[in-house]
């Protein structure tokens, strides 16, 4: 029986599987790079092993530490959590050729499953609809071409090894294919140590409908209903919800029975997630099997009551599964959203530094948050950004929203850009109220959903200028009297006037007595203002220097985020047209083409391929042209 557990992963999944087994009894090890050091899920662990390094090539994507890891803490069994190594069959081999457990299916259903291309063949023979598209071995740009030019565009690029949007590229026309090819086959590299890649056609407007599977080592395999995962950006999923809303009891029988049918044609054993693109007219077509715990289990958990990872420790124990299908319940509605450190208004860049504030929404009935960071900690570049997860779960689907919405308009994060506000935006719009999923929502609800920055108004700037003066008033704890700007004169009547600065906007507030009273937080010489679903960062100004730091920016192109430079696509003297691509960018195991903002000629360029920059340097000068 396993007594002691390894996490081969970071973040809230870490976390997240720490807890039940730290519920089971089971002793915790966890590893961490360099940069994780301090990090949640290192200081949750009862004992932690310092891999080192800060790229994952250096430390959660190598094999030979893990190991060693797991070894030389006297771990008898490894998880994996998802991404990094979860669906590595070499991995999984090396964790049982150690003597070790290995908490997830056998490696040859890893194999298996593990290449897409392989697993389209498989399905086709257990009787699974496929969507068209090429699967093959070769990755040259020419074979490809004939094969989009066979199907007909639009395709979509996936990487064969890995999910999550990493590897991931629309290709409209036939045009952008080697553009498109060349830069999916690095991101598969970068995130999963595989560049192949595989084309299929890509279907317009269908949801993404995904069954979680579970088998046991007896022969025993059940499905544990569905989840919607339509919601998605950049082809990675921000909301998921249990059950899929409108699915006939025959089309979810029929999609359960066809996702046992994929395990067991590959001899599957534990946690497994079958995916599938379904159209409008009930059809359903295989996509993928995740042969891992997926983000989103909880909805699961949520509706059937279970717990997905002490299944999985059971399972890796030996147990037969504890129920059959016939028993597998469902009650009520699970919605879950992805809190991600990044830049909904800006193409959802990626975030980094620190959490100035993190305050999560308040315990209660039907509310979850898996997390994996504190206030304070530091969000790397180095990793996928993803915070958290929010979960509400309600009676029936309606009340999970509401319930959902109140968590959110709850959480208070600063420091750094998310997309909290992003979030309430989708679940409140009437659109998802009313279910009206499919994988473009976030596209044609764009307008609403990122609607363009507005000035501040009035009421805010003076609500700000009272919390910035008077602490006491914003919530602040017993305010040192000392601390307070109230602008007393002798003989005169008070007045009160501040400089601040918020969002790029700047203003010069004179205080009125009929100022709104809003929730502040001070950190340091930061005020963090709730108000209109979103917490501002609010900082003092010298409207001279203001003015300096301007004339010194126009002209040039700044790293937006923290980052790895991969490409410089231009020369010092070249002229570019506005739009054009200068410099790629990779953060998070996602690449950024960064483009020039106008017409011009390159003066400069400040930065090198292979060179991590900084959010905020100076990249590449652009004189305009006339």
């Amino acid at each position: 029986m396993i007594g002691s557990l390894l996490v081969a992963n970071r973040g809230e999944i870490a976390c997240r599987i720490m807890r039940t087994a730290k519920a089971l009894g089971l002793r915790t090890v966890a590893v961490h790079s360099a940069v994780d050091a301090q990090a949640r899920h290192s200081r949750e662990a009862d004992e932690r092993v310092d891999l080192g390094g800060s790229v994952a090539a250096e430390n959660y994507l190598c094999i030979d530490k893990l190991v060693a890891a797991a070894l030389h803490s006297g771990a008898q069994a490894v998880h994996p959590g998802y991404g990094f190594l979860s669906e590595n069959a070499d991995f999984a081999r090396a964790v049982e050729a150690a003597g070790l457990i290995f908490i997830g299916p056998p490696a040859a259903a890893i194999d298996a499953m593990g290449s897409k291309a392989a697993a389209k063949a498989l399905m086709a023979q257990a009787g699974v609809p496929l969507v068209p598209g090429y699967h093959d071995e070769r990755q040259d740009l020419q074979t490809f071409r004939q094969a989009a030019a066979r199907i007909g565009y639009p395709v979509l690029l996936k990487a064969t090894a890995g999910g999550g949007g990493k590897g991931m590229k629309v290709v409209e026309q036939a045009e952008q294919l080697a553009d498109a090819l060349a830069s999916a086959q690095r991101e598969a590299l970068a995130a999963f140590g595989d560049g192949r890649v595989l084309l299929e056609k890509y279907l317009l407007q269908p949801r993404h409908v995904e069954i979680q599977v579970f088998a046991d080592r007896h022969g025993h395999c059940l499905y544990l209903n569905e989840r919607d995962c339509s919601i998605q950006r950049r082809h990675q999923k921000v909301v998921e919800e249990a059950p899929a809303p409108g699915l006939a009891p025959a089309l979810r029988k029929a999609m359960g029975e066809a996702a046992v049918r994929a395990a067991q044609a590959i001899g599957y054993v534990g946690a497994g997630t079958v995916e599938f693109l379904l159209d409008a007219r009930g059809e359903f077509f295989f996509m993928e099997m995740n042969t891992r715990l997926q983000v989103e289990h909880p909805v699961t958990e949520a509706i059937t009551g279970l717990d997905l990872v002490a299944w999985q420790i059971d399972v890796a124990n030996g147990k037969p599964l504890p129920i059959t299908q016939g028993q597998v319940a469902a009650h009520g509605h699970a919605i879950e959203v992805r809190l991600y450190a990044e830049d909904p208004q800006h193409g959802f860049l990626p975030a980094s530094g620190p959490l100035r504030v993190y305050r999560e929404c308040a315990p209660g009935p039907g509310r979850r948050v898996d997390s994996g960071v504190a206030e304070g900690d530091e969000v790397s570049p180095y990793y996928d950004p993803m915070l958290g997860k929010l979960v509400a779960w309600g009676e029936d689907r309606e009340q999970a929203r509401r319930r959902l919405l109140s968590m959110l308009d709850e959480f208070r994060i600063g420091g750094l850009r998310t997309n909290l506000a992003f979030l309430r935006g989708i679940i409140a719009h009437p659109a998802f109220a009313s279910a009206e999923l499919d994988t473009g929502f976030i596209p044609r609800h764009q307008a609403q959903l990122l609607p363009p920055a507005e000035p501040l108004s009035e009421a805010f700037w003076q609500a700000a200028a009272r919390a910035w003066l008077n602490p006491a008033q914003a919530g602040e704890p017993n305010p040192s009297p000392w601390a307070q700007t109230l602008g007393w004169r002798a003989g005169l009547p008070t007045v009160q006037v501040v400089s601040l600065s918020c969002a790029g906007q700047n203003q010069t507030v004179r205080l009125r007595a009929d100022a709104a009273v809003a929730e502040g937080i001070h950190q340091g010489s930061t005020l963090y203002l709730h108000w209109a679903h979103q917490l501002h960062a609010i900082t003092h100004y010298d409207p001279a220097a203001q003015a300096t730091r301007a004339e010194q920016a126009e002209g040039g192109l700044a790293a937006p985020m923290n980052g790895n430079v991969v490409q410089v696509l231009v020369a010092k003297g070249q002229k570019v047209e506005a739009g054009a691509p200068l410099v790629v960018l990779e953060a998070m195991k996602m690449e950024h083409a960064l483009r020039a903002p106008r017409a011009g000629e390159v003066a400069d360029i400040h930065c090198k391929e292979g060179e991590m920059v900084e959010e905020g340097r100076l990249l590449v000068e652009l004189l305009a042209t006339p």
